[in-house]
């Protein structure tokens, strides 16, 4: 503004003037704070766009404000189907028709926008035209408008009694330049009658940058649920390739996945009681799950012949087979034993029968003997039979028995067999168990090295730590109670429990729940497991919605 106007607003003598110019400056200075609040709103809609992870409520963010800055009346939002080839509708809004579709809204059930039509390029239809092309379209009036197809909305609006006039169609393209969606406006409201009149093009400029920062976060979004769901795919993968790792605990860790998850639903279903104020957001449920799909990833480094050691001498095979071989060669020594006696008591000419009876004698009672040790050995093989002093002290004796093997005295069961067989419970001996509890210390050390985000953190604690007891004398860290988080505690007596109930495993046979239950209710009074987690378990009954799912009806038993 120069100084001949500014003497000119001042001048006295010319006040119509004056008070002209003064509106005129009022009036540009209305535009610009318009402008400004446009760029401000702009902004503070990107930051919201860029900040919202929900794909659904981004669409619906997308659309309402498209239609709040264009006073449009309705507002459709099309996602581009390259699979298909269309376009399928996404958010469907009509403040006049009182619809909202989509999204949070009633599912769309409108069949989608073919880009193709006959092998050809769609550009009948408006919203293909621009998802093809790229290119804006204002139309001032869809009824007099040639050029496109719009039979659809004058069919819509004869079923409605709705009268469609203006329409902005504008592609939403992402940072590559590539249209993944189409932002259709329909009927700009005029701000005084309310009435529909033509976008503006100063709004057409606002929606365009607006529909291009949609873009970027419409795709930021898809891409950060692709990856997610490759994240997990690869996790289950790498879950199911280590429960295939042995036939006996196939599916394990799916099983125990889902009793932790059911375990932590009914902890933040809780509105009273030690819980009423623990509560996972879902990133913890998220990083909860993840935990238990990884828990035991260490295994992969564990051998399959100890993680499938069924019998106490089982290794690369079950050496019990050398053993009834062996028992089989001490009868077949003593036999020729007999016979060699047999034949010295007939070397002389003063042979009595009753010599020759006791040879006989001597011979069955050796075999018999010989059957009764080699049934005893092979029944210590198998782990469900406890070992006591007095079977292990038999055991001894057995073992050190000798026989005669091509002249050289060898011992009924080598020191190794003797070592394992006297295994008390189960099949694992000292250093079988030590490699199978490493598999936690290799859990950790895998999961500690990958970058897991901060809101997935604590992943490798969770995991690492379903092997601690709440006394300190678990593994692999000996943690106490305060060191051992909720989350893991509650992986703990997952994993338990499908152990102790699982039917699949060839060394013991399907546990009843209350059995199962009431070895939880020992390690509870021994201070291993939490005792709250497990009255919730127990009060709402999870183990029975557990057990109808996975287990053999009569284990079912409480």
């Amino acid at each position: 503004m120069n100084n001949t106007t500014l003497s000119a607003m001042q001048c006295p003598e010319d006040p119509q003037l004056s008070k002209m110019l003064q509106g005129v400056v009022a009036n540009i200075k209305d535009y610009a704070n318009q402008q400004l609040n446009h760029i401000k709103r702009l902004s503070e809609i990107g930051i919201a766009l860029s900040s919202e992870k929900n794909l659904l409520n981004l669409l619906e963010m997308i659309v309402d404000e498209s239609r709040s800055f264009s006073r449009a009346d309705a507002g459709t939002l099309y996602l581009m189907n390259e699979k298909d080839s269309c376009l399928d509708f996404a958010i469907v809004q009509n403040d006049t028709m009182k619809t909202r579709m989509g999204g949070r809204g009633a599912p769309i059930t409108w069949p989608s926008v073919p880009l193709e039509r006959e092998g050809k390029p769609n550009y009948s239809n408006v919203s293909s035209y621009v998802a093809l092309t790229g290119k804006i379209v204002n139309i001032a009036d869809v009824y007099e408008a040639e050029g496109f197809d719009f039979s659809g909305t004058k069919k819509f609006d004869a079923g409605t009694g709705y009268r469609s006039m203006s329409m902005l169609v504008v592609p939403m393209q992402n940072k590559d330049g590539e249209v993944i969606g189409v932002l259709q406006l329909i009927n700009a409201l005029d701000a005084d009658t309310g009435k529909p009149v033509a976008f503006l093009p100063k709004d057409v400029e606002l929606i365009a940058s607006l529909a291009s920062q949609a873009a970027v976060a419409i795709t930021n979004v898809q891409l950060y649920r692709d990856l997610e769901r490759l994240f997990d795919s690869f996790i289950q993968a790498i879950a199911s390739a280590i429960d295939e790792k042995s036939p006996y605990t196939a599916g394990h860790i799916q099983r125990v996945q889902r009793l932790t998850m059911y375990i932590a639903e009914a902890i933040n279903e809780q509105s009273e009681g030690v819980f009423k104020d623990l509560y996972f957001n879902a990133d913890q449920m998220r990083e909860l799950s993840i935990a238990a799909w990884l828990h035991d990833v260490g295994k992969i480094v564990t051998p399959e012949h100890i993680v499938d050691k069924s019998t106490k001498l089982e290794a690369i095979f079950d050496r019990a087979h050398l053993i009834s071989c062996r028992f089989d060669n001490i009868k077949r020594a003593a036999y020729i034993n007999y016979l060699t006696g047999k034949a010295t008591k007939g070397d002389g000419n003063n042979v009595q029968d009753k010599d020759i009876a006791e040879v006989d004698a001597n011979l069955n009672g050796e075999f018999e003997q010989i059957e009764r040790d080699k049934h005893f050995v092979l029944s210590c093989n198998q782990p469900g039979e406890f070992m006591d002093d007095a079977k292990i002290e038999r055991l001894k004796k057995i073992a050190s028995k000798k026989w005669i093997d091509n002249e050289t005295e060898q011992p009924y069961l080598t020191g190794d067999e003797l070592y394992n067989l006297s295994i008390r419970k189960g099949s694992l001996n000292n250093e079988d168990r030590k490699v199978i509890e490493n598999h936690v210390a290799v859990t950790y050390k895998m999961l500690s090295k990958l970058p897991f985000p901060k809101r997935l953190s604590r992943v490798p604690e969770i995991a690492a730590k379903h092997h601690e007891k709440l006394d300190g004398t678990g593994y692999p860290f000996a943690s106490k109670a305060e060191d051992i988080p909720i989350q893991a505690r509650i992986l703990a007596i997952a994993d338990i429990f499908e152990a102790l109930t699982a039917k699949d495993r060839p060394y013991k046979k399907a546990m009843p729940v209350s059995q199962a239950l009431k070895i939880l209710g020992f390690m509870r009074k021994d201070g291993h497991i939490d005792g709250d987690i497990l009255d919730l378990f127990l009060e709402k009954k999870l183990y029975s919605k557990y057990a109808l799912e996975e287990l053999n009806p009569e284990q079912l038993d409480c």
